[in-house]
């Protein structure tokens, strides 16, 4: 089914002045190709100013670029979210694996954000999980509830705890994991999230929970809130997940870069968020249930239920 198509607008900046709009476009989404680009253009889609371009115009700082993607078919998605709190300032929900918080990469109305908006119009998320990462996001429902709620996150006053399963056997029964984050150069992407020494200052601590022949399944406490921390961390110690399509053992993108952020084949799980209600004061406690599949099913038969951490 299609749906309605989108309006991308930006802000051309100072250090695009003087490149042509097609190079500009081409740097700017690197998914398509300068050629397809060319036929977006030709088919009227993208304006500068409100003006309908050819391409072959130079870009001026300050301008603004819109393109007009027509509608599409938009990849599968779960169309379903478990509530797990509703008051008059939040809202937390399960979110199942497979179901981006947001709109991005060919996901628009099929969103956790879409979904959850249309039962409750004035909830907007405090954070994001990853579209294959499952488990609890919590919204905000009113603009006091979200200011305290944001700036607490990354704080000891909130507790993100999940849990993974990882691939190799591990040697210890707890890492402090202290690997910095930052941008490394992808040649699809331009650049992705990966361990990057002269990265941002980054810390999770992971408790093992069981072992397997091959894999161990991880608790993980978030003391950060990087982009991709729990996938990175991990397998910057020689874990990555099991089926994680994009990192390494190092925290690098693998050789041959196979896999983007956010394609799945991994269990990453969201379980518990504890934090004190921003206007009662009162402690919640939230938990999203394991959810089923060969990956739960594979960690229930490690040992005890699993928690996974939250991808902030």
């Amino acid at each position: 089914m299609l749906n309605r198509g989108y309006a991308y607008t930006t802000i051309i900046s100072s250090k695009y002045h003087g490149q042509t709009l097609l190079s500009h476009l081409a740097s700017l989404y690197p998914h398509s190709t300068a050629q397809a680009w060319q036929q977006n253009l030709n088919n009227g889609e993208v304006t500068l100013n409100g003006v309908t371009s050819t391409g072959s115009e130079s870009v001026i700082s300050g301008q603004t670029l819109v393109w007009n993607r027509p509608p599409w078919i938009e990849p599968d998605a779960p169309q379903h979210f478990e509530v797990l709190l509703d008051d008059p300032h939040l809202l937390a929900v399960n979110k199942p694996s497979g179901l981006p918080t947001l709109p991005g990469g060919g996901f628009l109305e099929s969103t956790l954000l879409r979904l959850v908006q249309k039962q409750f119009p004035n909830a907007n998320p405090v954070h994001r999980l990853g579209r294959a990462t499952s488990g609890v996001v919590l919204f905000a429902k009113t603009p006091l509830a979200a200011s305290i709620l944001e700036a607490n996150w990354n704080t000891p006053k909130i507790q993100k705890i999940y849990r993974a399963l990882a691939q190799n056997i591990a040697q210890h029964d707890a890492y402090e994991i202290l690997t910095p984050i930052g941008l490394v150069p992808h040649p699809r992407l331009g650049s992705v999230w990966a361990a990057d020494p002269s990265g941002k200052p980054s810390m999770s601590l992971a408790k093992v929970i069981s072992r397997n022949p091959s894999t161990t399944t991880f608790e993980v406490r978030l003391h950060s809130g990087r982009p991709h921390q729990i996938r990175i961390h991990l397998a910057s110690i020689g874990h990555p997940l099991v089926g994680d399509p994009l990192y390494g053992l190092n925290g690098q993108p693998l050789e041959n870069f196979p896999g983007l952020p956010g394609d799945g084949g991994y269990f990453l799980h969201a379980q518990f968020l504890i934090f004190r209600h921003p206007i009662t004061g009162e402690e919640i406690d939230l938990e999203a249930t394991l959810p089923a599949g060969p990956s739960a099913h594979q960690q229930v038969h490690c040992g005890n239920q699993i928690r996974v951490a939250i991808e902030s």
